[in-house]
C-alpha cells in the first residue's frame, strides 16, 4: 500500500474509534522512523489547566501503535497489533497543545520485527515516546512493548 494511503488509513482507523475520534488527534508526521500525533489542549486540559495525565498516555500509545501498524501495513502484511506493557513517566506539566512522537527502542530492527512476523506470526516491538514540551525537554516519556498477530485468512 503506498504510504499516503497508509497514512489515510491510519487516520480513518484512528477517527473510527468512538473514545480516540473525542481526542481530535491527527496525524502531524511521519518520516519512516518516527510518528507524530497532534491533539489540541483544549480538549485534554484537567483541573491544573494543563494537559490531562490520562490524554498523554493515550496520545503516546495511539502513536506507538499507528507506528507499528505503518510497518505491518508497509511490508504488505496484515496483523492486529496489540499494546502488551508499557511504562510512562510524567515529568513535568504541559500547557501547549499535546504532541507525541514515537520511535524504535535503540537496539531494536524493523527488518527483524517483520522477518520475525513473517516467519512466526507474531513478534514484539519496543518504541519509545515523548511528549515534548515547548521549549525543550519532555512532559511525558513512554516505554511500552507491542505484539503484532498475523490475521488468519481462510
Amino acid at each position: 500500500m503506498p504510504l499516503e494511503e497508509s497514512l489515510r488509513a491510519l487516520d480513518a482507523h484512528y477517527q473510527a474509534m468512538p473514545p480516540v475520534a473525542s481526542m481530535q488527534l491527527r496525524v502531524a508526521g511521519y518520516d519512516g522512523d518516527t510518528l507524530v500525533l497532534e491533539a489540541p489542549l483544549a480538549l485534554h486540559v484537567n483541573d491544573k489547566g494543563c494537559a490531562f495525565g490520562g490524554s498523554l498516555v493515550s496520545l503516546l500509545t495511539l502513536a506507538g501503535w499507528g507506528l507499528v501498524t505503518l510497518h505491518v501495513q508497509q511490508a504488505g502484511l496484515d496483523a492486529d497489533v496489540f499494546v502488551a506493557d508499557s511504562e510512562v513517566r510524567y515529568l513535568a506539566p504541559l500547557f501547549a497543545d499535546l504532541r507525541a512522537q514515537a520511535r524504535l527502542d535503540a537496539g531494536q530492527s524493523w527488518d527483524d520485527f517483520i522477518a520475525t512476523l513473517r516467519e512466526r506470526g507474531r513478534a514484539r516491538a519496543t518504541l519509545v515516546a515523548t511528549v515534548p514540551l515547548p521549549d525543550g525537554g519532555a512532559a511525558t516519556t513512554c516505554r511500552a512493548r507491542f505484539v503484532a498477530i498475523a490475521r488468519r485468512h481462510g
